[in-house]
């Protein structure tokens, strides 16, 4: 069986990498040399052909411009849900929060959870910049997500507790 390398220069380079470092033998199709690292060379190979794999499929430095606006809004529609959820979730389990009179004090709590959510909030954000461009993202956040966030946290508080 002859060997071929795959299309596409991030796998060729991959091999052609693992095979100048004595990682992967062309020849006989066999991994490691002497006993060298076998596992590392196997994962150091899947990284490389992974990343090859999955990369950018938009544009990095602009919008996708194949999107519908319908389409952009429901692919932004589970990372604000769950953005939310979170940030509803850790201000619900906060001392402070009152059921009773959930609107009292209500900003400061939202501010207080935002820290531990900040990954999903960074992640929105970062999402919203890829789909409509550079800078939405923060402006987005800071603007509508903000303003109807307290009547968001409430009705999931009072969805929760039924």
């Amino acid at each position: 069986m002859k060997f071929q390398l795959r299309d596409g220069p991030m796998v060729n380079r991959a091999y052609w990498l693992l095979y100048f470092e004595g990682w992967f033998n062309l020849d006989g199709l066999s991994w490691g040399n002497e006993g060298r690292g076998m596992i590392l060379a196997l994962l150091a190979a899947a990284a490389l052909v992974v990343s090859a794999a999955t990369g950018p499929t938009v544009e990095p430095n602009g919008p996708p411009v194949h999107l519908s606006m319908q389409q952009k809004n429901a692919a932004m529609q589970p990372l604000v849900r769950s953005t939310t959820e979170c940030i509803a979730r850790t201000v619900a389990a906060d001392p402070r929060f009152h059921k009773q009179a959930p609107a009292e004090g209500l900003g400061d709590l939202i501010v207080d959870s935002v820290p531990p959510c900040l990954g999903l909030v960074r992640a929105m954000i970062d999402a919203y910049d890829r789909y409509f461009g550079d800078g939405t993202g923060e402006a987005f956040f800071m603007g509508p997500y903000l303003d109807i966030l307290p009547t968001a946290v409430n009705k999931w508080v009072a969805d929760s507790a039924e």
